[in-house]
């Protein structure tokens, strides 16, 4: 009944040994309300970037916000199908040999997972690359990434993203229910065979590997930012760059935050094989920490926007900075004006005209 290779059997081998549990109603709670505030997050998230992208349909901007909105998609529709199909398992109790004899809704909840945890990341990396690229080749973005080529990088990585969840599939690989049986994926427990080493490998990899180009070329959009903030005094035209790369950079760190103790996890067990020590809490612990990276997504966009953020600086300002930053003006002012009176004081034709007062008065 352990047998990887028999897709209606596989899994089920699991629930004998099962070595944690959940509180069902607890866990049905929590499920709901997860799902129902990433539903309504990224449904707002939504509805604020594609406003946008009608604003900035034509300018540099625009194929950031169609990336922006494609992450916050596939994060919606991550949350609708997968809080769907694990309120489902909950509310049944948990008794997927009832429910999946033939193994099918633990197929479509493995190639869910796998899927809507890669596309979120690649994107995130992409999105790094195009403004990186944006700013550092401004001819070159302008003329090659327009929206059609945009628009084929979406469906290229949504397609790797695909296929990488379908290999298992195509392998006559059935996804596995893990020890919680609240979820599908890879084979985590008693990991002997190669190929089930590589698949938790290859995910880890991947996930490691987007985060790892997101910072890479979030760092080098950053230098060159300051750089040209430094060498020339002109804002115009790059506030909404620094924009694009506060909400780039918070992303970043979101995802690194969320998905890093997930991607570890994975990766340590296809490395040490059956003699992996991760348990059922462990892993269950680095599940719940990614699911909260659809969560916080949309409100990087919600709350790191120009607007927003101008007005929570006024709030600032008017509560407990009002009094600071005027009276940190009179002294930057005050400082001014004296050095101006100094230079002009110790100026040749300051002097001259001060010498030639005397003699004027003399000659009356």
């Amino acid at each position: 009944m352990n047998s990887s290779k028999s897709p209606g059997l596989a899994g089920f081998g699991i629930l004998k040994n099962a070595t944690c549990h959940t509180e069902k109603k607890i866990s049905v709670f929590f499920s709901i309300i997860f799902m129902t505030v990433g539903i309504l997050s990224n449904s707002l998230a939504i509805a604020i970037l594609m406003k946008a992208y009608q604003r900035f349909r034509q300018k540099s901007k625009a194929s950031f916000l169609l990336l922006a909105s494609s992450l916050v998609v596939t994060d919606l529709f991550g949350h609708l199908i997968n809080g769907a199909i694990a309120v489902f398992v909950y509310a049944s109790d948990k008794d997927w040999i009832r429910f999946n004899q033939s193994n099918i809704l633990c197929s479509v909840f493995g190639i869910c997972m796998v899927f809507f945890g890669l596309c979120p990341l690649l994107l995130g990396s992409v999105m790094a690359v195009e403004r990186c690229i944006g700013v550092t080749q401004p001819i070159f973005h302008s003329t090659k990434m327009t929206s059609k080529h945009v628009k084929m990088m979406l469906t290229m990585v949504c397609l790797f993203a695909l296929l990488i969840a379908l290999l298992p599939i195509l392998r006559f690989r059935a996804y596995q229910i893990q020890a919680s049986r609240t979820w599908c994926f890879y084979k985590t427990e008693h990991v002997e065979d190669w190929e089930d080493r590589f698949y938790l490998l290859l995910f880890s990899c991947l996930g490691l590997l987007a985060l790892a180009i997101s910072f890479l070329c979030n760092a080098v959009t950053g230098i060159t930012l300051l750089r040209v903030k430094f060498k020339s005094q002109q804002r115009q035209g790059r506030s909404h760059h620094f924009e694009m790369i506060i909400q780039l950079l918070a992303i970043m760190c979101v995802s690194c935050i969320c998905w890093s103790p997930f991607l570890v996890t994975m990766a340590r067990i296809g490395i040490n094989e059956s003699r992996s020590k991760e348990t059922c809490e462990t892993i269950l612990f680095a599940l719940r920490m990614a699911t909260w990276n659809q969560i916080l997504d949309p409100w990087v966009y919600i709350l790191l926007r120009k607007a927003v953020l101008k007005n929570l600086y006024k709030i600032t300002r008017g509560c407990c900075g009002v009094h600071i930053i005027n009276l940190h003006m009179l002294e930057l002012s005050s400082i001014k004006n004296s050095l101006k009176v100094a230079a002009i004081s110790e100026s040749p034709v300051s002097s001259k005209q001060i010498n030639l007062q005397p003699l004027s008065s003399m000659g009356q």
